[in-house]
């Protein structure tokens, strides 16, 4: 587990959200400076987060994994506005994967929230995954949006100016990045577009 010293509020720093222009670059920087970040959700006040410890990125007409890599459609949209929004879909008719928009307008653009540490509202997250232990609890992209309650619904919200979801700037951690290939797609599998926390037992896989 990540190591910070706790306070009254949880927090050894001010808390900062980030702004826009945060989002308005490429996916890989994006991708890993959003690691160590914590993003939450106040779901009818309930608050719920977790520090991001595992992303991907996506982007362009070059990248065969990516959604818009074959043009615009009626499921892939967010990914071609501009950067700061939310991107969520379902996958096998059950489960949603959250994505956060980067870059500019018209300019597919992406990164995908693979895992969390869970911080805030860890009994909430229990209950909403149906389970009684923490373990394995946010450590996967499906099991992270169940935790935090987003579904369709998220989608096309701003993720620096809404008050359902957020991303804050409140741990001074201290941590090495892995860089390696993506997982679980088949086209573009040997793109270094992964990133994590080195050591960090939430991440979903090695």
């Amino acid at each position: 587990m990540l190591k910070f010293i706790k306070t009254d509020t949880f927090c050894i720093m001010p808390i900062i959200n980030l702004d826009k222009k945060f989002f308005l670059r490429s996916a890989d920087i994006v991708a890993k400076d959003l690691l160590g970040k914590i993003i939450a959700t106040n779901i009818n006040n309930e608050i719920t987060s977790g520090i991001i410890v595992e992303t991907e990125s996506y982007e362009g007409y070059d990248d065969p994994a990516s959604h818009g890599y074959k043009g615009k459609t009626a499921r892939n949209f967010p990914t071609f506005e501009e950067g700061g929004i939310l991107y969520v879909y379902l996958i096998y008719g059950k489960y949603f994967l959250l994505n956060i928009v980067t870059s500019k307008k018209d300019f597919p653009s992406s990164v995908f929230i693979r895992a969390i540490e869970p911080v805030d509202g860890k009994d909430i997250m229990q209950k909403r995954r149906n389970v009684k232990i923490c373990k394995n609890l946010t450590n996967g992209p499906a099991k992270l949006t169940t935790a935090l309650g987003i579904n369709r619904d998220f989608n096309m919200l701003s993720i620096y100016n809404s008050e359902k979801i957020y991303i804050e700037n409140r741990c001074d951690l201290k941590f090495e990045i892995v860089t390696t290939t993506r997982i679980g797609i088949r086209k573009g599998k040997e793109m270094l577009k992964r990133f994590y926390i080195k050591g960090n037992k939430w991440i979903s896989a090695k």
